[in-house]
């Protein structure tokens, strides 16, 4: 796992073996930094209360979130990972 900051979105890339994917950094249960949780094949563990998403979709996997993390489209030009923001 990798954070970012693009514009004023703080976003964690993530590398499984089916490719590279693009979420919100921050937990929607609580203020947490993602990147400083697991990456256990698709699913992205918190640090802080174990809530679980799908890196792939931002789904929710366990509780204490609730609500999904944003995602955002990826793709890779040669060496480089490029990430699409939504236009403000």
């Amino acid at each position: 796992m990798l954070p970012v900051q693009l514009s004023d979105r703080r976003i964690v890339l993530c590398h499984t073996r089916s490719g590279w994917y693009a979420l919100d950094d921050v937990c929607t249960h609580a203020d947490a930094n993602l990147h400083e949780g697991r990456l256990r094949g698709t699913k992205l563990i918190c640090p802080l209360h174990g809530a679980a998403f799908d890196c792939r979709s931002g789904a929710v996997l366990s509780k204490p979130a609730t609500v999904a993390l944003c995602t955002y489209e990826v793709r890779c030009v040669g060496e480089e990972v490029q990430v699409a923001l939504p236009k403000s």
